[in-house]
């Protein structure tokens, strides 16, 4: 082991499949990568592992550990698989009914009411109690709050054995006394319990969404509290022993918003969590893109049980306060992140009906697909194993440590293509076509429903499973290319290692721009920034490290719901006011296609104003390979028989080992591309090209010129019974 001691920074995102692990030393300025099997049982063992094999990469011990940042999914999972423990509710009395009312509005897909039920609460109607008092929207005590009323409802719910609790009172945005008062009642009369209060998890208005956001705060609270902790005291145990050492290892965890937050504090918001391991593999895979030159970017990482996909401009991923987790609306700031069952390990079955599916079940890490030999889920076949069969992927995973049994993957899908009548082949090919427009209709949602021309986009697929359907995603959607990053099974984790400590705040101030107090406004902004400021000195960043970005939400008045616009930096004088305004209107035309600048009949209003406190960190420089001579033979490691289309069957296919290939390097399809963590299928009349950065740029050539000129040509092309469980 080294005697001296080094600066190495560690990122580890916990997959369903697989714990990915980058680490970056700040002295030498190199990266390492590894991955190790997840633990889904205990996910902080497959952690602890992951730490363990890099440090022996590196020849490394604990004490050059200076930080370890974190994607975890903890939070995620437990609303996804709805295994909530009972929550409490306290509300202002008269609105017990909050939860129930909800929003009017129907998802897509639905048609109309009749079709559409609303999903279930996330606390029982019998855990719901209200207490007296009432504040306006100002802030203004209207009726005084009952103390005594609240006694007896925090008694109510110690005596129920309920010992977790949200709270949320009317206009709690405006003044947040009542709240307080109400959770040191809780904490006086029912010691040990665990209360999130509305104002400090989400200061804005819209009471259904406060509820909503403050009860997955608090649902996910003690779980995530627990996992952290128990990482926290097993990370410990690498300075224990080192009298010179540190008391214990800086420990961050990955937020939705694109930052990273002290474990510490993580315990007291843990729903900024909520997107923890997704939001990770946008950014490094936006930073990655942005470096190679492309600045309209659709991400796509593929795990062993999800996809996740997002849209990204110049370098940054786009932000969202409209997200949800799984059936629970969520109001926080996340970064805009389309979940769909399509990965690795989702099972393929068929419905009653007699139509093949796939997901959103998986087979998981454990007992995984069928061909790693456990049995899989119930004999059930998965995507994995139909790559497999295929000849996409290689008979093991991880450069040889875990082998693969193509046999078992061939009779469970022998017995699914029986059911169907079809062949192996065509059962298997089937299973990737519904994943492969199962992603499509994810990569819809963050673009084409977003008023975007996927066309002008390039995919950045990522993740162990990200790259092996990016050809065919390129048809189907009739994308620009494919950019695959180097490594891009540990993009998530290095992602870590290049995102800043971040905080937001918000605060609710409702007013016409034409009747704007610039005074309030900018007192407004000082008071968010006074507490942007007080996170960063607690995460330990000097205040000259300070970074603030400031935006606000407007609306023409009468409209539901706002547009979020940068506010500038410095005094808010008349002059920044209408560049923001003006901002406001070029943002509203870019998203709806009009606007209603300079007519006084439709007036613009001011709903809330943001301020995201910034600590920055040092970024890992994306490396660069060595030049080659545009010859890709010295990569060439086999020929092996691939089937990228059931009628045609196999065709033999060169095998290249991506870590030999070289800038400039070319490869024609059909190919494969195969290295630690992950293979790149290049399927019959794709091209490959090796960037500086050993990024592999995957195109269509002989589609280019057609793509300039139907421009009449439907983006895609309806099929029926699309959705995000597609069958054929």
């Amino acid at each position: 082991m080294s005697n001296t001691h080094r600066r190495i920074r560690i990122g580890i995102d916990t997959g369903g499949t697989f714990t990915d692990v980058v680490a970056f030393d700040e002295d030498a300025g190199t990266i390492t990568t590894t991955k190790t099997p997840s633990t889904p049982s205990n996910p902080a063992d497959g952690f602890i592992n992951g730490i363990d094999k890099v440090l022996d990469l590196l020849d490394a011990s604990g004490r050059d550990i200076t930080a370890v940042s974190h994607g975890t999914t903890v939070a995620t999972n437990q609303l996804l698989e709805g295994k909530i423990e009972p929550v409490g509710f306290i509300t202002t009395e008269g609105y017990e009914f909050v939860l129930e009312i909800a929003r009017q509005s129907v998802p897509d897909g639905y048609g109309n009411s009749y079709f559409w039920v609303k999903p279930d609460r996330i606390t029982p109607a019998d855990l719901v109690k209200t207490v007296g008092g009432r504040m306006d929207f100002e802030g203004n005590e209207v009726r005084p709050f009952d103390v005594e009323g609240a006694r007896q409802v925090a008694r109510w719910f110690k005596d129920r054995g309920i010992t977790t609790v949200a709270v949320n009172f009317l206009h709690a945005y405006a003044n947040p006394t009542h709240e307080q008062t109400m959770r040191t009642i809780l904490q006086e009369e029912h010691p040990g319990v665990v209360v999130s209060v509305s104002s400090e998890v989400l200061r804005e208005y819209r009471e259904y969404e406060r509820s909503m956001t403050t009860l997955v705060d608090a649902a996910v609270k003690p779980k995530v509290s627990a996992y952290v902790t128990n990482i926290s005291e097993r990370l410990h145990s690498y300075t224990q022993a080192d009298e010179d050492a540190r008391n214990t290892v800086p420990f961050y965890i990955m937020k939705s918003n694109g930052g990273v937050l002290s474990a510490d504090e993580v315990v007291h918001q843990p729903i900024t969590t909520v997107l923890s391991g997704p939001a990770a593999g946008a950014l490094g895979a936006a930073l990655i893109a942005g470096k190679a030159g492309f600045d309209r970017v659709l991400t796509c990482d593929g795990g062993g049980t999800s996809t996740d996909v997002c849209v990204a401009l110049d370098g940054e991923p786009t932000l969202t306060t409209e997200g949800t987790v799984g059936a629970y609306p969520s109001k926080i700031p996340m970064i805009d992140v389309v979940t769909v069952g399509a990965g690795g390990g989702s099972i393929a079955w068929i419905s009653p009906e007699g139509s093949l599916k796939v997901g959103p079940h998986s087979a998981g890490a454990d007992p995984g697909p069928l061909c790693y030999g456990n049995g899989g889920a119930d004999g059930a076949p998965t995507i994995t194993d139909a790559h497999l069969l295929l000849g996409r992927i290689p008979a093991h995973l991880l450069g040889g440590e875990i082998p693969l049994d193509p046999q078992a993957s061939r009779e469970g899908l022998e017995k699914l293509a029986e059911q169907l009548d079809l062949s192996v082949e065509h059962a298997a090919v089937g299973i990737l076509e519904i994943s492969a427009w199962n992603q499509a209709n994810a990569l819809r949602q963050v673009s084409v429903k977003r008023g975007l021309d996927v066309r002008e986009f390039m995919l950045a697929t990522f993740g162990g499973s990200g790259s092996l359907l990016a050809c065919r995603l390129v048809d189907i959607l009739d994308l620009a290319g494919v950019i695959v990053p180097l490594n891009p099974g540990n993009v998530s984790a290095f992602g870590l290692l290049t995102v800043d400590v971040k905080n937001d705040y918000v605060q609710t101030m409702v007013t016409k721009h034409a009747a704007l107090d610039l005074g309030a406004l900018q007192q407004a902004y000082t008071e968010l920034t006074d507490r942007a400021a007080h996170a960063l000195d607690v995460e330990g960043f000097a205040a000259d490290q300070h970074q603030y970005q400031r935006s606000a939400d407007l609306r023409y008045v009468g409209q539901a719901f706002e547009v979020r616009v940068p506010v500038p930096d410095g005094d808010l004088d008349a002059a920044a006011a209408e560049t923001v305004a003006d901002a406001f209107h070029e943002a509203h035309r870019a998203l709806y296609g009009y606007d209603f600048r300079g007519d006084d009949t439709q007036p613009v209003e001011w709903v809330n104003l943001r301020v995201t406190g910034v600590g920055p960190i040092t970024r890992p420089e994306v490396p660069t390979i060595a030049d080659g001579d545009g010859n890709p033979e010295r990569a060439r490691t086999s020929v092996r028989p691939v089937c990228f289309d059931a009628e045609a069957g196999y065709v033999d296919t060169p095998v290249f080992w991506r870590a030999d290939l070289r800038n400039g390097d070319t490869v024609e399809g059909p190919a494969i591309i195969e290295e630690f963590g992950s293979t790149i299928p290049v399927h019959p009349g794709f091209t490959l090209k090796v960037d500086p950065w050993g990024n592999l740029v995957i195109t269509k050539p002989d589609t280019g010129d057609s793509r300039a000129l139907a421009d009449d040509v439907p983006v895609i092309q309806s099929v029926s019974a699309q959705n995000e469980e597609s069958n054929t």
